[in-house]
């Protein structure tokens, strides 16, 4: 699915893989998991530069987003969102996608189909709305997170950039943020921070969620999601194998080594987390799971770790739980060539059982 949404860029990866840091030119693949770990924890990183996540997050904003800042401010920033995204927060919006997955999942118990990438964007839309206390509608609101990231990932592209691709990138903010205004009263910053959380957490669950079940469904894992000592563990291996944002691209700010490959300022850092989680040789397997440190990996490291990962986690769990009692296959897939993040434009599931008939 990588190479038929990006097939350049992940063919180039591939090739590169067997060693654990390559240099090409200015730039840097990391594809080993020490070597990806000590690239954020060790190597200094400039936020902001151009063709990072946080420059991208700099271009749509007035800045001041937990993707750009530096030092304390990006420290506090940080400890808020991880106080929102802690146990409490996560079990205060679990009613909100559990009611989505109620309510889209009900024709599967009469012989029906499901398009699990709708009902992943509005999942999103909904938690994203209670996340914020938003009044937008879901839908809406994942649509337009996924226009901001998109157009983001144009505009940062290598080559000559699209003609309006500065403006487009603009206008898909500016409709974010109005549909997360709410009764919101803070400044430009709050709303830059609002708008950037919405754009991550929208695009890496419809990116993450149908990819999982599709996993799960194709390897036959239904077994191991049935099993509530085993599905926590499952979970953490769907997730390290379809590794959300597969990759991250991030600039060195200093001179540094990574597994004796010399780093210079101003180098361009291709970290490469599926290949550093070992997505590419270790399928998922929740009797044989990949240590935590490796499987971890996929939400970054150190001060550089995902403070969503706990949510998806929650997500991921409550949807195959969901999904059990009808033990689904994919009947059609398409993947989506225009996403930020690789992933399916449809996938359609229909299920073997039905809710009374588990096995």
């Amino acid at each position: 699915m990588y190479t038929r949404s990006h097939p350049v860029l992940f063919a180039l990866l591939a090739a590169g893989r067997r060693r654990t840091v390559t240099r090409i030119g200015g730039a840097l693949l990391v594809h080993g998991s020490d070597a990806y770990r000590r690239a954020l924890t060790r190597v200094p990183l400039d936020r902001t530069a151009a063709g990072t996540t946080g420059g991208a997050a700099r271009d749509v904003s007035v800045g001041g987003t937990l993707f750009d800042q530096e030092g304390t401010g990006h420290r506090d920033t940080r400890r808020a969102v991880a106080a929102s995204l802690g146990a409490s927060g996560v079990e205060r919006l679990r009613p909100v996608w559990r009611e989505v997955l109620a309510r889209r999942l009900v024709p599967l118990g009469t012989g029906g189909t499901v398009d699990l990438v709708p009902l992943a964007r509005e999942l999103a839309g909904a938690t994203v709305r209670g996340l914020l206390d938003a009044s937008g509608d879901p839908e809406r609101l994942a649509e337009a997170a996924a226009r901001v990231a998109a157009a983001a990932v144009r505009e940062h592209l290598p080559g000559p950039r699209p003609a309006g691709a500065v403006r487009a990138v603009a206008a898909a903010t500016a409709r974010l943020e109005d549909l997360l205004a709410g009764d919101a009263t803070g400044g430009s910053g709050e709303s830059a921070l609002r708008a950037m959380l919405a754009v991550a957490a929208v695009n890496t669950t419809v990116a993450a969620l149908p990819r999982a079940v599709a996993w799960c469904a194709d390897a036959q894992l239904w077994d191991q999601a049935a099993d509530d000592r085993l599905r926590p563990v499952l979970v953490g291996e769907l997730l390290r194998v379809i590794a959300p944002s597969p990759l991250l691209p991030r600039v060195a700010a200093a001179d540094a080594v990574l597994d004796g490959c010399p780093v210079r300022a101003g180098d361009r850092l291709i970290l490469v987390a599926r290949h550093a989680a070992r997505a590419h040789t270790d399928p998922p397997d929740a009797h044989h799971p990949a240590p935590p440190a490796v499987a971890q990996l996929v939400f970054g490291a150190g001060n550089h770790a995902c403070p969503g990962a706990r949510l998806a986690r929650a997500q991921l769990d409550d949807t195959l739980a969901a999904l059990v009692p009808y033990r689904p296959t994919v009947v059609r897939a398409r993947v989506d060539r225009g996403a930020a993040l690789p992933g399916w434009r449809s996938l359609t599931v229909r299920g073997t059982t039905g809710a009374g008939e588990e096995r």
